[in-house]
């Protein structure tokens, strides 16, 4: 055995320096019969957790859109504080590095020697070829799961999938708007995103069965899978601007992602518009009417707390209007709207809502 060494000031030697590192280590470790070392830990050194693990990857710049990814975003980690889960949520720049992502993440949920539970949630269908070619790659791994949200259709093999239908709620705003605007201006992200067709198929033919006439134009930011989510407010402005008509009070139907908050909040600057709150409650009511509210947030907290649970998640769920995890929230007014939504009587409001709940069931069918 080495006693300890006392330094003392100055005066300690090169020999003791070393005696005195070398004791340290031994110190630190301690040696079997057979010679082995083992290394005692240190108390005060963080231990790494075995928490459950929530790894999130969405859309291309999705977090930040102060609306539909923002909404994920929150429940996920409202579900993360009740279950006392781990959580690392990405958000890439491109398709490309958006794979790379799901790629790593796999590959570590697969390769992993621990017993920590692993859940990837797929926040966007826009990797949907990636995550049917790959998901086979977590079958033999137990305590690996995923959840593919936004797609009607069930994953083959592991996997659960989330389906949040919005063609009822669409449909409602649609059939509301003729009482808030003479005219409605939808902005759609672009015409091969099946939860923007959706939207847009449901506001339209929910603008159709109105009694009331409205005017009804229909415009894509891109032609391009993918885009259409973001725009400049340079070209936002212009593009208001374009389809501006001073005679008629114009509801703009932003159902473009994260563009939707630039139109809003352009919207403000322009008397002749008012616009459609999507995804989230619109928090100016002065200039929207009326907003059609998704919440994805609830839907994925329930299927983590589902994960949690000794059962599981199922293999797929669906909901709509009819489930209330859509709705259409009328807002308060102080202008000449409210005097045009003062003639919705409750008898006539829940007439409208009953048929978008029925037409939605009629849709998915």
């Amino acid at each position: 055995m080495f006693a300890p060494v006392i330094l003392m000031g100055n005066q300690t030697s090169y020999f003791t320096r070393y005696v005195l590192l070398f004791s340290m280590l031994l110190l630190l470790a301690s040696c079997t019969k057979e010679g082995d070392t083992i290394y005692l830990p240190d108390p005060n050194e963080p231990t790494l957790s075995t928490a459950p693990l929530v790894t999130v990857v969405y859309d291309t710049e999705g977090v930040g859109d102060l609306g539909y990814n923002d909404i994920i975003y929150a429940g996920v980690e409202r579900a993360a504080a009740k279950h006392g889960l781990q959580t690392f949520q990405l958000t890439p720049t491109s398709l490309i590095e958006g794979q790379n992502y799901l790629d790593a993440a796999i590959q570590r949920m697969t390769s992993a020697t621990d017993n920590i539970r692993r859940l990837l949630i797929v926040a966007s269908p826009i990797y949907d070829d990636y995550i049917r070619k790959n998901n086979h790659r977590l079958a033999e791994s137990p305590n690996a799961d995923l959840l593919y949200l936004e797609t009607r259709n069930p994953l083959d093999g592991k996997g659960s999938t989330l389906y949040l239908s919005y063609f009822g709620a669409m449909y409602e705003a649609g059939a509301l708007s003729p009482y808030v605007a003479e005219k409605a201006l939808v902005i759609g992200a672009n015409p091969k995103n099946e939860s923007v067709a959706t939207a847009i198929k449901g506001y339209s033919e929910g603008v159709e069965s109105s009694k009331k006439r409205i005017e009804l134009e229909t415009v894509y930011l891109s032609q391009e899978a993918g885009g259409g989510f973001s725009i400049a407010d340079t070209a936002a402005l212009r593009l208001m601007n374009a389809f501006y008509k001073e005679d008629l009070q114009t509801l703009l139907v932003p159902i473009c992602g994260g563009a939707s908050h630039t139109f809003g909040r352009l919207s403000h600057i322009s008397s002749s518009y008012c616009f459609l709150g999507i995804d989230r409650q619109s928090e100016s009511s002065y200039y929207s009417p009326l907003s059609a509210v998704k919440h994805i947030d609830r839907a994925v907290a329930q299927c983590i707390d589902q994960w949690m649970s000794a059962e599981g998640m199922p293999k797929h769920q669906a909901f709509g209007l009819a489930s209330g995890y859509t709705e259409v929230v009328l807002h308060p007014m102080d202008n000449d709207i409210k005097k045009s939504l003062e003639t919705l009587t409750e008898e006539m409001k829940r007439q409208i809502h009953d048929e978008a709940v029925r037409k939605e069931g009629a849709y998915e069918k």
